[in-house]
């Protein structure tokens, strides 16, 4: 099956033409593919169904890797046209998978199965003409427009793999069988698994910029941890062994489960892992597309819950302490594999990159210096918490990818499985989800003695992002008013009807909660996840934790909980949303008060928010801009700043002047001020601005 995918491209090389070559066979080998997996859905009209309650249709998914590349181009300035705004919005982001909440169907309106066809193949069409023009010097580096490429390739490639796993929930009618995806056709008693010595080791993890193959940002940065010896299971916990735990009445007893698991078997009543099927008195099998007889030596389909609920019966059965590995101990028993990384580890020797099968194997089926599916198979679920490396640094193009998980919530996924490919199969690869999510993913368990550390307080480690908290959160400086709370409250004064409210560029989210003191439901939204995933933690967690710069690298730890700021009771009121100012969804509409927040001079199109943003506002409803108009390049190409410039005439125009032109024929300008806010840098070094707040009421 090795002709379905093709290896990831070298940054490196001596000839830009061939490189382009190979970087336009990875795209259109990995958009062919992705294409492939959704042809395993029966007809059209399963793409409208959802394989669980917390996901989208499998329409959003198909849209959603096309339009990405259409997103983060535009987002880089890279292009400046999009394609279909309304797909580029609607297909944008994808569902909160913090959460149990069901996704609400009603705020979507999905466009065909053969309009998302004919968009993808527009999108196709560019990237393929972009691959060939774009400027192109080796080797690819972050700071290259060809990153951003490899960027949405290895994004779909991500897709790829997750979208089989919805598809594989599906129910079996609503799927069929598809040539190219044929499952193992071999099975057999499981083997008995037992314990192989891991040799002490010196562990390195982290990739420098002179790596040579696509990496995430979360890869980039060191961590140095010596790993004692400990030992490590030599299979892949099969079907058999799990069956086990499953007849000893593992889903029953609440002992074995902690507090999240119990909210796990709370929420889906599960008796057996996901994919197993219970007839009568016995089980079977879900493949991708059939429902087989169990095969009991091909490894365990589970969460990382169901992992840690089976060394916990285990360590009681046995007296001996089992757990998952940590991400260094993998990388021990990885090491003493005696494995390399790609491109010299040949995909035929793992059970990965569908070279095999489209489904997984036997357990015992692949060695690696006597312990098997070091790779391949399966992912395996770790114990460790995924974290920023030293030295970690986002990338802007794509700030969300990472940082949202960085949560002590999120664990590590290692080693791969039949169905990854691209980056997914590189030795520095880390991906990391919540643990009641599926993933084609299993374990192995080891005895050791380390424990991963727990943080109680998560502090935040995004430069940007303490800063914006301290000046949300934090100190009023030299007499001058908190911005958040003063910008809402002026805001709030001239809204004559106060039902639902928009903070939008919310940042951190203070004014939000400002907001719901007047209104009774108020929405967060801010483009950089960054930011809003800092409200929604106050929301959440309860607390807010950062730091705050004073000197050099002397910096001051500080807390806020929502009791102290006196939200408690205004929680339930506020949510917060990822989204673009120039391309909000549909949903976002129906709202007495619109506030922008130093928004208007940071957006890279203005005009496509002013244009429409009044069928956002009921009757009367309010508009509110704040602004220092600091028009900038970098954040606006200069074609589109409103003001800060010299019109042919030679006359200054200011943006206030353009705002009443521009929101005339449909608002009326009802007030203006000035507000100071401050931004602590150091302790020594302020930023004092003041920002114009421009009041306009919709006729």
């Amino acid at each position: 099956m090795s002709k379905l995918s093709k290896y990831t491209v070298s940054l490196e090389g001596e000839s830009v033409d061939t490189k382009r070559l190979e970087i336009k066979e990875y795209f259109n080998n990995t958009n062919d593919l992705f294409e492939k997996v959704f042809e395993v859905l029966k007809d059209d009209t399963v793409f409208y169904e959802k394989s669980e309650i917390t996901r989208h249709p499998m329409i959003f998914y198909f849209g959603h890797t096309a339009t990405f590349f259409i997103n983060k181009l535009m987002s880089m300035k890279i292009i400046n046209e999009r394609i279909n705004p309304d797909y580029e919005s609607v297909f944008a982001v994808g569902v909160d998978e913090m959460s149990w909440d069901e996704m609400d169907g009603s705020k979507y309106s999905w466009p065909s199965v053969d309009k998302v066809r004919d968009y993808r193949k527009k999108v196709s069409i560019l990237i393929n003409e972009l691959i060939m023009d774009l400027p192109l010097t080796l080797p690819i580096t972050k700071e290259s427009p060809m990153w951003i490429i490899l960027m949405g390739i290895e994004h779909e490639r991500i897709h790829l793999e997750t979208s089989l796993v919805l598809h594989r929930q599906m129910p079996i009618e609503f799927v069929r069988e598809v040539e190219e995806f044929k499952a193992c056709e071999h099975s057999s008693s499981a083997p008995q698994n037992s314990m192989i010595t891991i040799n002490t080791a010196e562990i390195e993890l982290g990739v420098d910029n002179s790596h040579p193959v696509y990496s995430w940002d979360n890869e980039f940065g060191t961590y140095k941890e010596k790993v004692e010896s400990f030992k490590a299971s030599k299979y892949l916990v099969s079907n058999g062994e799990y069956l086990e735990f499953v007849k000893a009445g593992g889903y029953e007893n609440e002992e074995f489960w902690d507090d999240e698991g119990r909210e796990f078997l709370k929420n889906t009543n599960a008796s057996h892992p996901s994919f197993w099927i219970k007839e009568n008195d016995t089980y079977r099998y879900r493949t991708l597309s059939s429902i087989i007889d169990m095969p009991e030596d091909w490894p365990v389909d589970v969460n990382a819950l169901e992992s840690e609920a089976f060394c916990r019966y285990k360590s009681q059965k046995d007296g001996v302490l089992y757990q998952l590995p940590s991400e260094v101990e993998y990388r021990a028993i990885y090491e003493q594999a005696l494995l390399k990384d790609i491109p010299a580890f040949h995909e035929s020797r793992a059970n990965l990159d569908f070279y095999h099968y489209a489904s997984s194997c036997p357990v015992n089926e692949f060695n690696f210096n006597g312990i098997y599916d070091v790779v391949g198979n399966v992912w395996q679920w770790s114990r460790t918490p995924i974290r920023a490396f030293e030295g970690f640094v986002v990338h802007e193009a794509y700030d969300d990818f990472s940082v949202p998980t960085f949560d002590e919530k999120h664990a590590l996924i290692l080693g791969s499985s039949w169905a990854s490919s691209g980056n997914l199969i590189t030795k520095h690869s880390r991906y990391a989800f919540r643990k009641h999510f599926y993933q084609n993913a299993g374990f192995r368990y080891v005895i050791s003695q380390k424990k991963e550390e727990e943080l109680s307080d998560i502090y935040e480690s995004d430069e940007l992002v303490s800063q914006y908290c301290e000046f949300q959160y934090g100190d009023s400086h030299f007499g001058v008013e908190n911005f958040a709370k003063s910008t809402a409250r002026v805001a709030s004064s001239f809204a004559k009807n106060k039902t639902k409210a928009l903070d939008l560029g919310c940042a951190t989210g203070r004014a939000t909660y400002e907001l719901a003191r007047e209104f009774e439901d108020v929405e967060g939204i801010d483009f950089s996840v960054r930011f809003v995933q800092a409200g929604a933690k106050l929301k959440d967690d309860g607390y807010l934790a950062f730091s705050t710069k004073e000197e050099g690298e002397i910096a001051i730890a500080k807390k806020v909980t929502i009791e102290e700021l006196g939200y408690e009771d205004l929680k339930e009121k506020v949510s917060f949303w990822q989204g673009d100012a120039c391309n909000l969804k549909a949903n976002f509409t129906g709202y007495d008060l619109i506030m922008a927040t130093n928004l208007i001079d940071r957006l890279y199109n203005p005009m496509l928010f002013l244009d429409t943003i009044n069928e956002r506002l009921n009757d009367d409803g309010i508009l509110v801009i704040t602004s220092p108009y600091t028009w900038q390049e970098s954040s606006t190409a200069k074609e589109f700043w409103l003001g800060g410039f010299s019109n042919e005439l030679g006359e200054a125009v200011k943006t206030i002047d353009s705002l009443a032109n521009i929101l005339g024929e449909k608002f009326e300008l009802i007030h203006t001020q000035d507000l100071e806010f401050v931004i602590k840098e150091t302790a020594r070094k302020y930023q004092h601005t003041i920002s114009e707040v421009s009041v306009w009421k919709k006729k």
